[in-house]
């Protein structure tokens, strides 16, 4: 029998608990889980900026052991093809992408799971600026 192989798309900077709950909830949903990770040059496209290259946020996605494959994300258009290369069976993201993304039904099922609560990237970022802005930019270290 063929594995059920699910696949997610994600920048994965600063990774915290919200991310590794996410991926673990996707691993539950099928054999494999092949998360693609955007590239330094598809988030500079999208308006965003890392704190953490690409090659190092992929390296710890790479290393978690609910994840078995990771791929590089270097544009919107890639996932119909991904979903066909890959032979994906379950496409999923976090549900703050709800119905973004059901142009794919066709291919596969599209799923949207709930967020872990109190935790985002965007806010840990906004946190660790008004961290600096109130002790400086040294840690003691």
């Amino acid at each position: 029998m063929k594995p059920k192989r699910v696949i997610t798309y994600g920048t994965f900077d600063m990774f915290h608990i919200g991310h590794l709950n996410l991926l673990n909830r996707l691993a539950s949903l099928g054999d494999e889980l092949i998360v693609a990770v955007s590239t330094d040059e598809f988030n500079a496209l999208k308006g965003k900026k890392t704190l953490i290259p690409y090659e190092q946020r992929a390296e710890i996605v790479r290393n978690l052991k609910c994840v078995n494959r990771v791929i590089a994300e270097e544009s919107w258009e890639q996932k119909q093809e991904d979903i066909k290369r890959l032979d994906i069976d379950l496409f999923a993201m976090g549900d703050d992408w709800k119905g973004k993304f059901d142009f794919l039904k066709p291919q596969c099922e599209v799923v949207y799971l709930p967020r872990t609560e109190d935790v985002s990237t965007t806010e840990l970022k906004v946190a660790l600026n008004e961290f600096l802005q109130e002790h400086g930019a040294g840690f003691g270290i």
